[in-house]
């Protein structure tokens, strides 16, 4: 038996339609990383996705410091449900922030949202730099989705005009709520969204207007407190294990 072909060691998110023989092109920053950094030639195999149309093999078809052209192929995998599972997180220092934007993608988060609070420390979040570590995680998790960044916005705008639908578990680092788990048991599947607040926590007045939503739950991970961006990704794994994608098989 023929052993399976090498899988390209390049997978690159691209915002174009994927069509048997239809070049794509890349941008002068892509170029560099493919032709720069990779050291890519002519030639290779490089794997594609827009979170639209599957996962494709693609050849390069065209090497330039302007852009690199690239041929899909085949499609490799086709365009599948990921969760719908949104994150909203105050904004840490730099390297935390970019810590939770890259775990949110691995850990398929499809919609992050940077939300300032009371004790937010951070006064401006550089969201350039947030969408490329979120296409970078994606690119090397292998999911067929970019999560959406949304812009940043403080806390009591991204509540006005709520989905309904959506339940949204908040974080009480003031052990108001109870264990995750046992909240994700009693709602089942459906829309969830997490919230994560400051270094310091909400502020009393937040907690109360969060109570006050009849989609809001406050939560609790335990009986230590945890840094922001540790509470995040725990909270992302147990929402997926419990909730989530990670009962599917594996990916053949």
């Amino acid at each position: 038996m023929t052993p399976p072909a090498p899988r390209p060691r390049l997978r690159l998110f691209i915002d174009a339609p994927l069509t048997e023989g239809v070049a794509v092109a890349l941008g002068r920053d892509q170029t560099h990383y493919v032709a720069g950094v990779m050291r890519a030639e002519i030639g290779e195999d490089v794997l594609l996705f827009n979170g639209r149309d599957g996962e494709w093999l693609a050849r390069i078809a065209g090497l330039a410091k302007a852009g690199a052209a690239l041929i899909p192929q085949h499609p490799t995998r086709p365009q599948a449900p990921e969760p719908d599972l949104w994150l909203l997180a105050a904004p840490l220092k730099k390297e935390r922030t970019d810590l939770v934007a890259e775990k949110a993608a691995e850990l398929g988060v499809s919609r992050l949202w940077p939300v300032f609070t009371r004790r937010t420390n951070a006064g401006r979040v550089n969201t350039d730099r947030l969408r490329a570590h979120l296409m970078e995680a994606a690119e090397q998790c292998e999911r067929l989705t970019l999560p959406q960044l949304a812009e940043p916005v403080p806390l009591d705008k991204a509540l006005t005009g709520w989905p309904e639908d959506r339940i949204l578990l908040f974080l009480d680092e003031g052990g108001g709520g109870p264990p995750l788990a046992q909240v994700l048991a009693g709602i089942g599947g459906g829309k969830l969204a997490l919230l994560v607040g400051p270094e310091g926590g909400f502020a009393s007045e937040e907690r109360a207007m969060l109570a006050a939503k009849p989609y809001t739950r406050p939560v609790s991970l335990g009986p230590r407190i945890l840094r922001a961006e540790t509470a995040a990704i725990a909270a992302l794994a147990v929402v997926q294990a419990l909730a989530g994608d990670w009962g599917r098989p594996p990916r053949g």
